[in-house]
């Protein structure tokens, strides 16, 4: 499973201040592995999650997308349990699984009843270290994530256009690869490929466990003590900087693939939590991203959706918590009769206002509300409290930082908003790709051949 859009999901589901809410509790082995753990005691549920230090953004060239490959193969089975067994225990065991990669991540994750916790964390200590990589399992896989990168890229023009996007918008940060991979990579991975990856990364020292739901915080360091303690470590050595260089003016492209409806997206280069000199300017962005793009009221959708009518859909986006400096991206789908170039302009305007003048109270007030508001809503999943924990935690801003996060976006100004615009969402900084349709021909023979849905 790509972790983008779910990550993305979760990102606008921040969890309570501290004053609101228990806190979470961490206990390190002596093997090196974080357990964090969240009680909640309102439903005998338990979610547990193990993350990974490895994504796409570690991977050399040549070998794109080996972390997505190697989740796959995570399920392939180790001395203790044949391929199939360990998605089956869980379900007989009442529960789910699955997994996702992101650019910065790969986690595992289970829901269970709280008293089955145990079965969960005995399979995932198992094959932490114990994994069997086969040849005759690798071919399958390999017929998995071809087939998976075929219908999320090949046959998805917006997946095409973000994947050529990202190759063009970064000179050198390993953001411009695909979380799955380049098609030539992923044919040339060998079982010697993934069995170094796996050694090198999986491993207690480079691994956090959450847990978050009916359990008794002793009780859960019990068993991780009991399951993982006995884990050897790797040796984690850092990686090398990835500072993408300076970008030097406007780049600009053209995608030509089928597709019904042109579109346009823009990235301007932006620092993120990690990275930012000074960190309010991470909590402004991500109140301009509100500002654009937070519910029906928000500027893109009430000044070019409904007002001008340019625009059939338009959306801005910022994630303040990846691993190195990313991208504020706008995107729209012009209006029919409206072309790119317009579309183009009206973006561009939008970025002026706030440039130009300071956003209202109201709507500065709006997106404070709306924080607290999912902050509320956030309090009711086990699953994307324990996704914050993790995903904080693996990136390495700390998982003590889900605490900040109401706290920091009320305290971000006007005059902040305003600031950031100007120093940050600038045409030097700027990444712009056109979609341009081309006509869709699909013969009958395609569509049974390929399984092309009409």
């Amino acid at each position: 499973m790509n972790a983008r859009l779910l990550i993305a999901a979760m990102l606008c589901l921040p969890i309570l201040s501290a004053h609101a809410e228990p806190k979470a509790t961490e206990h390190v082995l002596a093997n090196g592995l974080k357990v964090l753990v969240k009680e909640d005691h309102r439903s005998p549920v338990v979610v547990s999650q193990v993350w990974y230090k490895v994504g796409s953004s570690y991977e050399p060239g040549g070998i794109t997308g080996i972390s997505h490959m190697l989740e796959h193969m995570m399920f392939k089975g180790t001395d203790k349990h044949a391929v199939g067994e360990f998605s089956r225990i869980i379900a007989e065991n009442g529960g789910d699984e699955n997994a996702f990669t992101g650019q910065d991540y790969t986690a595992y994750f289970q829901t269970m009843a709280a008293d089955k916790l145990s079965v969960s964390l005995e399979l995932e200590a198992d094959r932490m270290r114990n994994l069997h990589l086969l040849p005759e399992e690798l071919k399958k896989e390999l017929q998995v994530v071809t087939e998976e990168r075929r219908m999320r890229t090949e046959d998805n023009p917006q997946g095409k256009m973000q994947e050529h996007f990202n190759a063009m918008a970064y000179s050198n940060s390993p953001y411009k690869h695909p979380v799955i991979g380049w098609p030539a990579d992923i044919a040339a991975y060998t079982v010697e490929d993934l069995q170094a990856w796996y050694q090198r990364w999986y491993a207690p020292n480079n691994a956090t466990l959450v847990v978050v739901g009916d359990v008794k915080a002793e009780d859960v360091f019990a068993l991780a003590e009991k399951y993982f303690a006995p884990l050897k470590t790797s040796e984690i050595k850092p990686l090398k900087p990835q500072t993408e260089i300076e970008q030097l003016g406007l780049r600009r492209m053209t995608v030509k693939v089928p597709a019904k409806l042109p579109s346009i997206v823009m990235g301007y280069k932006v620092p993120v939590l990690k990275t930012a000199q000074n960190e309010w300017e991470a909590y402004a962005l991500e109140v301009l991203a509100g500002v654009l793009d937070g519910g029906s009221s928000a500027r893109l959708t009430s000044a070019l959706v409904r007002g001008k009518q340019i625009a059939v859909s338009a959306a801005a986006g910022y994630g303040l918590t990846s691993r190195l400096s990313d991208l504020f991206e706008l995107e729209a789908t012009p209006a029919e009769g409206k072309t790119l170039l317009q579309m183009e302009t009206a973006l561009k305007a939008e970025v002026a206002k706030l440039q130009s003048s300071l956003i209202s109270e109201e709507e500065l007030s709006r997106i404070k509300a709306q924080v607290l508001a999912s902050a509320v809503y956030e309090r009711d999943s086990n699953f994307y409290q324990a996704m914050q924990l993790g995903m904080l935690e693996t990136v390495g801003l700390g998982w003590q930082r889900a605490d900040e996060y109401v706290e920091k976006v009320n305290q971000v100004t006007a005059a902040q908003v305003q600031e950031v615009a100007k120093k940050y969402l600038l045409e030097d900084r700027l990444s712009i790709a056109y979609l341009e349709p081309q006509a869709i021909n699909r013969t009958t023979s395609d569509v049974k051949t390929k399984g092309v849905v009409q």
